[in-house]
């Protein structure tokens, strides 16, 4: 090797060991740095050429598991949705109440039923009377505040949203630009490792907010997706749009039709603009925080508002519904029954039974309709799988709803008819037909002395409460939030005992009713509760749905909690392992430094001999 070859390659040598003591440097000052990444040099062998062998740094790299970053990403998105349901869940415990608690829900309403069974036992008691009103008092300001507490959540969920579409928007312009940024680097300038670091502290954010993925172009542009398959930012960034509610109310919902929804949606719109893509209606927000908001938001506080909601209307419609069964006539050949219609409400009902001619057994209820615009009403207004709903509009007169119900079922071989007033007719279609089984109706009280037990205890902000379905939807959603004591009840508490003129003064009929009725009723509750299915209704009492909707709450509340520990572990175990191989280890680093000092000193040795000779060379 001449002197000058060898001068070449101790030179080379010097430089090499010049950028790894420089990554070394970096490593050891950002060890505590979030995010940072340990770098590392790669370095080739030249050979031949008039210089000789020599080194070359050609790229400096950071040294990460790519496929432990990828899992962590999932797993962080999964255990931020856990966090986060885990927290809204423990906040919805708190509107229940616990179970067993003097102030969970059935606590409360076992105050109520206690106060009407004392009441039974010394009807003429004033006391006994006004610790009613009291009871029931509480009762349905306990069900208001729970239902202002779940719409605060719901709310609190849709500014969470909205915050979170800001940091994932600046998320995605940070990422693009890194990108870019990227493409005019050289692969051994120690710059990109470092542009690289930042852009996975984007990722990072995002994969917290939502689930995604990513893939890495040959450019080392990396583009990130929905798990969905839906591309968020390559070089250019699409932007996430979405307009908080604000205060959120019982009617407010989310609908895929954005012309029927009451909340914001999410958009995902273009880097070059143009229509968006509604990415809750296409499901491609799943996991994250997002997607916890989300679920709090359009499914679990719904269905909880639901619960809550179907706690007040039941027990209201057992106090001021009464169901008279038709009364058996003959016409003809024709057989069936009649009955008055006259005080059915709007959202009131009259059940058709009947048999085929197959001998198959079919239920029909007529509901009473004031809003012709809600026509033709869906069977989810009726918590019985095996009934069919008709609505009917009642504006136009007992001819109009006739015309209606023979159009609507004629069908069926069930003929309709008004001889007189209010009296509806229900006949067969004559022998060998269908058979009418029977037919019933049911209609809510409006005052507190109807000549029954049955009476308005419980009113829709002084509205009598009948189920009406309106263009504003049903009276039933969000009731739980305008449930009230009948003020004529609070104002003349005797009327608990007085049903009608002359009721004795320690008669205990309608306390024995209101009892009945709230220990021993047994209505079917709706499928949207979440307690039973749409197939399989839950039917039970007041009382025993209570304690389901209790026990439920309390259930979901634990598993939440114990997904969000499982799902911690599963995180904080593949961050170890991830910082195992990317953080930086300082013992490694100066065990490297002895290294290269000693490259760095043999290659000054040789370029030091090489001097001395050449002044030896030129002194001769």
């Amino acid at each position: 090797m001449g002197l000058t070859q060898a001068l070449s390659t101790s030179l080379a040598g010097l430089n090499a060991t010049q950028t790894g003591l420089s990554i070394i440097a970096g490593n050891v000052a950002n060890a505590q740095t979030p995010g940072y990444v340990a770098q590392s040099a790669t370095q080739i062998a030249v050979l031949g050429g008039d210089f000789g062998n020599s080194v070359r740094v050609t790229a400096i790299n950071r040294m990460l598991d790519t496929f432990v970053q990828q899992q962590l990403r999932t797993e962080t998105s999964g255990g931020a949705y856990a966090d986060m349901k885990a927290n809204f869940y423990q906040q919805l415990q708190q509107v229940y109440g616990q179970p067993g608690s003097s102030t969970s829900f059935d606590a409360a309403f076992n105050n109520f039923t206690s106060a009407v069974q004392a009441l039974a036992t010394s009807p003429n008691s004033a006391a006994a009377q006004g610790q009613t009103i009291s009871a029931a008092q509480a009762f349905a300001a306990q069900l208001n505040t729970a239902t202002a507490n779940i719409q605060s959540l719901r709310g609190q969920a849709d500014q969470g949203i909205a915050s979170d579409v800001q940091v994932a928007n600046n998320a995605l312009q940070q990422i693009a630009t890194i990108n870019q940024q990227l493409q005019s680097t050289s692969v051994n300038d120690s710059s990109k490792a470092t542009l690289e670091d930042q852009r996975d502290q984007y990722i990072d954010q995002l994969s917290k907010l939502f689930d995604i993925r990513t893939a890495t172009s040959g450019n080392d542009v990396i583009t990130v997706f929905t798990t969905s398959g839906t591309q968020l930012v390559g070089t250019q960034a699409a932007q996430l749009q979405f307009n908080p509610t604000g205060s959120i109310t019982a009617a407010q919902q989310w609908n895929s039709d954005p012309a029927q929804s009451g909340l914001g949606s999410i958009t995902l719109v273009p880097p070059g603009g143009g229509s968006g893509i509604d990415l809750i209606a296409n499901g491609a927000i799943r996991s994250g925080e997002i997607g916890a908001y989300l679920n709090m938001r359009d499914n679990v506080l719904v269905q909880a508002q639901s619960q809550i909601d179907a706690i007040a209307t039941q027990m209201s419609s057992a106090l001021s519904d009464t169901t008279t069964a038709g009364s058996a006539v003959t016409v003809g050949a024709q057989n069936g029954f009649t009955t008055d219609v006259g005080g059915m409400l709007a959202g009131n009902t009259t059940q058709v039974t009947y048999t085929d001619s197959s001998n198959v057994q079919h239920t029909v209820s007529i509901v009473r309709v004031d809003d012709p615009s809600v026509l033709p009403l869906a069977n989810a207004v009726t918590t019985d799988p095996n009934d069919t709903v008709v609505g009917i509009d009642f504006s136009g007169g007992m001819a109009s709803v006739v015309t209606q119900l023979n159009t609507a079922l004629g069908a069926t071989g069930l003929q309709f008819a008004n001889p007189s007033g209010t009296t509806l007719r229900v006949l067969d279609s004559g022998p060998g037909t269908i058979t009418v089984n029977s037919v019933a109706t049911t209609a809510t009280a409006t005052t507190l002395s109807g000549g029954s037990g049955a009476l308005p205890f419980f009113v829709d902000v002084g509205a009598p409460y009948s189920g009406a379905i309106t263009a504003a939807g049903s009276q039933s959603v969000g009731y739980a939030g305008r449930i009230q004591v009948n003020a004529a009840l609070i104002a003349d508490p005797s009327k608990l005992v007085s049903y009608q003129a002359g009721t004795p003064v320690g008669d205990a009929t309608r306390p024995n009713f209101i009892y009945d009725q709230l220990s021993n009723a047994s209505p079917q509750f709706s499928a949207a509760t979440g307690i039973g299915s749409a197939t399989s209704p839950y039917q039970g009492t007041l009382s025993a749905f209570l304690s389901q909707v209790v026990s439920t709450q309390s259930l979901a509340t634990t598993a939440a909690t114990n997904l969000q520990a499982g799902q911690d572990i599963v995180v904080n175990a593949l961050q170890t392992r991830f910082n195992q191989s990317s953080a930086v280890n300082i013992d490694t680093e100066m065990a490297n430094l002895l290294t290269l000092q000693n490259n760095y000193g043999a290659n000054a040795r040789v370029m030091a001999t090489v001097k001395a000779m050449l002044d030896t060379l030129l002194q001769m």
